[in-house]
């Protein structure tokens, strides 16, 4: 295991979770803009909670949605794959921060935190699957209704809430995917054997050439 890749990738993973986290409240999930006069030109947006509209003068009116079960169904999942991103993430940093080599928490037994570091960056990569499942499925709710010729409501353009959401995906995703190869390609290592010669090994100092030559002598006349 490189303790290097194993910081940089505990990095990655812990910028992902950071932008996750910043992804699930932010407001501008999806927003359209409403063109008018100057005093009647209005933009909505919404996020996976509420329901947000402002005029040109700058005031602000949101709405949270009053129902859970009176959501679309792909809101719904959004939601819950968010909520577990950002578990799983939490559980990734732990795990990572007990795993490394550089850290102090899990002792000496190398074998052990390599387990828990590789079990780290599995975390990370299904937290960065959450993320990128979830805002991947909102846009494309938004995208299916922007071109649908005959949809009757509003359309709505992809806000930078799920910009931020992929980026966490991509950062989670990288992060995972670098501590648990470190950690594999660590529990791979290939040690040399001591070298065992084969058949009887004769100690002391070998015959002379003299001897050698006598004994052949006889050897060759019986």
């Amino acid at each position: 295991m490189d303790p290097i890749v194993e910081v940089v990738a505990l990095l990655l993973g812990f910028l992902g979770w950071v932008m996750a986290g910043v992804a699930l409240p932010n407001r501008y999930w999806k927003t359209s803009t409403l063109h008018g006069t100057v005093i009647t030109t209005s933009t909505i947006y919404e996020n996976l909670w509420m329901s947000c509209a402002t005029d040109s003068t700058g005031v602000h009116n949101c709405r949270e949605f009053p129902s859970l079960l009176a959501l679309n169904g792909y809101i719904q999942a959004s939601r819950a794959l968010m909520i577990v991103s950002i578990v799983l993430g939490a559980f990734g940093i732990t795990a990572a921060l007990v795993g490394i080599q550089c850290s102090k928490a899990g002792g000496e037994n190398y074998v052990l935190k390599g387990r828990i570091a590789g079990t780290g960056g599995v975390m990370f990569l299904l937290q960065g699957l959450c993320t990128m499942i979830s805002v991947s499925w909102y846009a494309f709710n938004i995208t299916q209704d922007f071109f649908n010729p005959i949809y009757p409501g509003t359309k709505f353009e992809i806000g930078e809430g799920l910009y931020i959401g992929w980026c966490s995906a991509v950062l989670a995703i990288a992060g995972g995917s670098c501590l648990t190869c470190s950690c594999r390609m660590g529990t791979e290592e290939k040690y040399p054997l001591p070298y065992q010669p084969r058949g009887t090994v004769y100690s002391g100092a070998p015959p002379s050439r003299s001897v050698a030559a006598s004994t052949y002598g006889r050897n060759a006349y019986v």
